[in-house]
Parts: C-alpha cells; structure tokens; sequence
C-alpha cells in the first residue's frame, strides 16, 4: 500500500493510516454517459427541476445534454404539453409550492442594442 510506504520513511506518525485518492491518479477519464434524446417524461422532471430551483448546471449534468434542449423545453418548442402535465402532478406533490414559482414559460432577454440608444450619441 503505498501510504504504508509512505510512512515508513518518514518521521512523523499520523493517528490513522493514510488511503491512497483512486480518481486522482487514473491514468483514462472517467465514462461518460451517452447521451440519448430527451422524453417527455424527462421534459417534466427538467420542469419540476425547473420549479424546484435545481442549478442549470446540475441538470445538465443529470439529462448529458446540451443547454439549448433544456431552453427549448422551457420555452415550449419540444414538448409543450409536458409543462401542463407537469403543473398538475406539482399540485398534487406539492401544493404549498405552488404559490411560490413562477409556472411560465421561459422569456428570452435579447442581446442586441436598442434602436433608441443610438440616439444618445448624436
């Protein structure tokens, strides 16, 4: 075991045997898991996620997709009947919440300019 190596050699002594880190030290990544298209079961959990204030982040670690597929569900262009599925069986798990999201569907900010700032350097 290479922590009792370790120790041997040296002068301190720790008051419990020291566990080699197995990640670390790999010499191939870890698997990815394949990616498959989405459901309209997996639609209404990314909704109830959604709700739930899940991080973006985790989701798309859950789902291995890209984000513009959690979007599109959002925005009702896949699926649009999951998020009315989904409102339902949220009021029947959890009816307390319901006060507290915003049950919409997701609104795009745009990017560009305004047309009427332009006007602020003449």
């Amino acid at each position: 075991m290479l922590g009792d190596e370790l120790l041997m050699h040296s002068r301190v002594k720790p008051c419990c045997p020291i566990e080699p880190m197995p990640i670390v030290f790999l010499d191939s990544p870890l698997p990815v898991l394949a990616r498959r298209p989405l459901t309209e079961a997996d639609a209404i959990d990314i909704w109830f996620a959604r709700w739930l204030r899940t991080p973006r982040k985790q989701i798309l670690a859950r789902y291995n997709c890209d984000p513009r597929r959690l979007y599109e569900i959002w925005e009702g262009a896949r699926f649009p009947a999951s998020r009315a599925k989904a409102l339902e069986l949220l009021r029947a798990r959890y009816p307390s919440v319901l006060e507290r999201i915003d049950p919409g569907t997701h609104r795009r900010i745009p990017r560009g300019s305004h047309p009427d700032q332009l006007a602020l350097f003449d």
